[in-house]
């Protein structure tokens, strides 16, 4: 009822440049003048951007074309990062945990203060929809570069954001989003709905504090975890209930409103593709929407902006089902991840705009004068194994070449060689955008500019992006949010075995590599008596043999020098002629020409010390060295270990106490990394020995968190 009065009261005074606030549970309303004129303009000429990673780099990049002044802040863990060498000032505002640095409000004001900024621009996450930061930076004459506080409260709590969608014409899925959250009512609520439904945290985003849960069987656990998410994430583990609509499509629209009462969209967006509930491809426009449709879908996102007296950069996403019929789902009250693609099409910078609205000026364009030209894409870069249900890494970014950048190919990225993927933060390493003229044209480019990108020292989902954009349903455009897991054999198909080819070209990087390391002997003649090789016969031909290892198979190239500077390459009982030359090292990596069997090609390869990565037009192969039986007798493994951490985290919650009998696949410790939950499982049925950690404690990828006994009939999953 509070949501509804508050709209109506909106409508009347809108133009009037007042803010209607609800106070004490509906039973006070205020209606006051706004202490912004909004005829007034303030030019910003330095800004605090309250963020880090690739946004922060985003909002630095235009305001340096813009001429404004920029300060970062960072945590400790964040003291070398790429955000705070490009800024013009930095302050450390604590500890690597974002309760302790990012979210800390106080702070970044206190440092927007003695820094002279007179905005703080928030990014997305962290504090770009936290209400009472907005109200803050206003109550202490600091610009907020996003909406007004009301809005984003109102558009922050799903249940009230339903409630004024309603009340103004906006198509809702209608769920439950009531006061009383016992367990008890929302089990109750969810049976009335009926399954599937979706458990979602009202002040929910980016998948946090969302479970999808199938069957009644799943709910009680699906909403405790949900609950702890949420908590987590949002202070808050308020929950709704919704009916899911199957394979449905995810559309969300761009907008954009001013203090002079103007507001438009900017086309729509498609985000359907997605693991975890997160977007991983996103592309504009969506495809198979119709003119009609386009435009049904950008008047509902303006009407459900200006409900709310928004101002500034917002997205309104929609579910959509087959039929082309879309339902609000949320408002996003801030810059989204995948704003480049929007620029893209529409030939705008974003950020910009968001810098002239809150300085007061008008927006750039009007809604006849935004047009619609080509096609883009975004894929979203990140530290994670597919192959292991998207497990996120943390780590260090030994190697990393981007793609060759153009008038259409972008890279938004917040990290370089040699950094460092934090297991506090978010594990996108960067987000590469191309656009073209049409949707077919735009597609080819993503995968040819994905091949380039290199990367080694974590495991990577550029390969999985690869195989998603060539997939052939998505090529047509048949896109929805189930598709990971319709398709999932074939994104994530069983690895074949190392071609004969690939074994050469590998072979012939390695001994590349090992001859250059050669060149500072006494002669350059590798036949000379005085040239250092091991294994060197006088009168006979040198030959080495390699060991490869693949996915745990190991593979042995006898390699046969040839006087012309050509090999042999045995394998098998296969003999195969190869030739090839370094043209180009930089960075690490090595670009060669190849003839393998008179077959010309060219790749780049990235030796490690244990490791040789090698990166084709067609594929990325990484290849171990294995250790020599003497190095491998060394290492240990602790006696009676079980299950191990999958990556470095916190403790959340133990499931298990020492002498306790568990089954194979019964939850042994939840663990909390990269801002997830992750559960780890008993391998076996077996008897907890002892459990190593207590909730709170850091720990390392691979460490023992419990020790098990296997029962005599235990066999792991």
């Amino acid at each position: 009822m509070a949501a509804l009065l508050r709209s109506k009261l909106r409508s009347l005074f809108r133009g009037r440049n007042i803010d209607i606030i609800h106070k004490n549970r509906g039973v006070d309303w205020v209606i006051c003048a706004r202490r912004w004129n909004s005829h007034q303009v303030q030019p910003i000429t330095k800004v605090l951007i309250a963020n880090r990673g690739e946004i922060a780099c985003r909002v630095m990049n235009t305001a340096r074309r813009l001429g404004i002044q920029t300060v970062a802040v960072y945590s400790d863990a964040d003291k070398h990062s790429r955000h705070v060498a490009m800024a013009d000032e930095a302050y450390n505002i604590g500890p690597p945990p974002a309760q302790q640095s990012y979210l800390r409000y106080d702070e970044i004001l206190s440092r927007a203060r003695s820094s002279g900024a007179q905005a703080v621009h928030p990014g997305y996450g962290f504090l770009s929809e936290n209400a009472e930061f907005s109200l803050l930076c206003q109550e202490q004459g600091v610009i907020f570069i996003g909406p007004p506080a009301q809005a984003i409260r109102d558009m922050g709590i799903k249940s009230t954001s339903k409630a004024i969608m309603s009340a103004a014409g906006v198509p809702i899925i209608h769920g439950y989003h009531g006061d009383d959250q016992s367990d008890a009512r929302l089990k109750e609520e969810a049976d009335r709905i009926g399954f599937p439904v979706m458990i979602k945290a009202v002040r929910g985003g980016g998948g946090k504090g969302m479970r999808l849960c199938m069957t009644e069987g799943e709910f009680e656990g699906a909403l405790e975890s949900a609950r702890r998410e949420a908590m987590k994430s949002f202070n808050d583990d308020v929950m709704l209930i919704e009916k899911y609509i199957i394979t449905p499509r995810h559309v969300e629209v761009q907008v954009f409103c001013d203090h002079h009462d103007n507001a438009v969209y900017l086309f729509e967006r498609d985000c359907s593709v997605q693991r975890r509930h997160q977007k991983i491809i996103e592309e504009a426009p969506a495809p198979g929407i119709d003119s009609a449709v386009r435009q049904r879908l950008g008047e509902a996102a303006v009407k459900a902006a200006q409900a709310v007296n928004y101002v500034g950069a917002g997205t309104v996403e929609f579910i959509m089902d087959s039929q082309h019929d879309f339902y609000f789902m949320e408002m996003n009250t801030r810059l989204q991840v995948e704003h480049p693609v929007t620029e893209m099409i529409t030939g705008t910078d974003l950020v910009e705009w968001q810098f002239k609205v809150a300085s007061g000026e008008r927006l750039p364009l009007l809604q006849p004068d935004i047009t619609l030209s080509g096609h883009s894409f975004e894929a979203r870069v990140y530290a994670e194994d597919p192959r292991n249900d998207f497990l996120p890494g943390a780590g260090p970014l030994l190697h990393l070449t981007p793609p060759t950048l153009d008038a259409d190919t972008r890279v938004e990225t917040g990290v370089r060689q040699g950094d460092e993927v934090s297991v506090h933060y978010d594990p996108m390493i960067a987000k590469l955008v191309v656009w073209s003229k049409d949707r077919s044209t735009a597609l080819n480019k993503l995968i040819s500019k994905l091949r380039e990108y290199h990367i080694v020292g974590l495991n990577t989902n550029l390969e999985f992006l690869c195989n998603l954009a060539m997939h052939p349903q998505f090529q047509s455009g048949d896109v929805h949010t189930d598709f990971i897991p319709q398709h999932e054999g074939e994104l994530l198909p069983t690895l074949r075995p190392p071609g004969s080819d690939d074994l050469c070209r590998a072979a012939l990087a390695l001994t590349l590599t090992q001859d250059n390391k050669q060149q500072s002997t006494l002669t350059t003649d590798r036949y000379s008596p005085f040239h250092s090789f091991k294994g060197f016969v006088t009168n006979s031909s040198m030959s080495r043999t390699i060991k490869l290892q693949y996915h745990n198979t190991d593979y042995e190239v006898n390699v046969t020098y040839n006087r012309d500077g050509s090999y042999q390459m045995k394998i098998g009982d296969d003999t195969h002629h190869v030739e090839g030359r370094v043209c180009e090292n930089v960075g690490g990596r090595s670009e060669v020409v190849a003839l393998v069997n008179g077959v010309k090609c060219g790749y780049h390869y990235v030796p490690d010390t244990h490791s040789l990565h090698l990166f084709t037009k067609d594929a990325m192969l990484h290849f171990t060295l294995p250790e020599p039986a003497y190095v491998r007798s060394t290492h240990s493994v602790p006696e009676g270990s079980g299950a191990e951490a999958p990556m470095a985290g916190v403790i959340e919650k133990l499931h298990v106490q020492e002498g306790e009998e568990v089954e194979a696949g019964q939850p042994l410790v939840v663990m909390i990394a990269m801002k997830m939950e992750h559960t780890i499982r008993s391998p076996a049925r077996c008897v907890v020995n002892k459990v190593l950690y207590n909730v709170g404690d850091s720990v390392q990828r691979g460490e023992p968190l419990v020790q098990i006994e296997l029962l005599d009939d235990g066999s792991a999953e």
